[in-house]
């Protein structure tokens, strides 16, 4: 299991913020976090692409977001997600860019899906995906 402290600091919480527990990660996501987390995570994974941001939120969705500066909890619960893979992916990679290649390149596991795709999509997809970098962290076949 992925230490909640690593989710945390990907999506960038202010260290005053940071969570004790996994649960107090939870209890923050769902209080809403940061709008400023949807540019820190796009600018992470996709700093390239300046629409990735809308991936993650939808851009009507963004506008409103930002009056309120804060996300719902199901949008926390995406970004967290991504931070979730994105954390691994850079422990096995070691290398931002080597980790934004096989998030962004279809792999033969997933059905030729590119895995941030699949992980921008749902849970399940997040839990395969994480599946997948733990074999290669682990140096199983992936």
């Amino acid at each position: 299991m992925l230490a909640f402290s690593s989710v945390a600091e990907v999506l960038g919480l202010p260290s005053k913020a940071v969570p004790q527990s996994p649960i107090g990660l939870i209890t923050q996501i769902e209080q809403g976090l940061p709008i400023g987390t949807v540019e820190r995570m796009s600018n992470l994974v996709a700093p390239s692409d300046t629409q990735f941001k809308y991936r993650l939120v939808p851009r009507a969705t963004y506008e409103r977001r930002k009056s309120a500066k804060i996300l719902s909890p199901e949008e926390g619960t995406r970004l967290a997600r991504i931070a979730r893979v994105w954390s691994l992916a850079l422990e096995v990679w070691r290398d931002p860019n080597e980790a934004r290649d096989f998030l962004f390149h279809a792999h033969p596991m997933i059905e030729d899906r590119r895995p941030i795709d699949v992980v921008i999509q749902s849970e399940f997809g997040a839990e395969m995906v994480l599946d997948i970098l733990s074999a290669l962290k682990y140096g199983s076949a992936a």
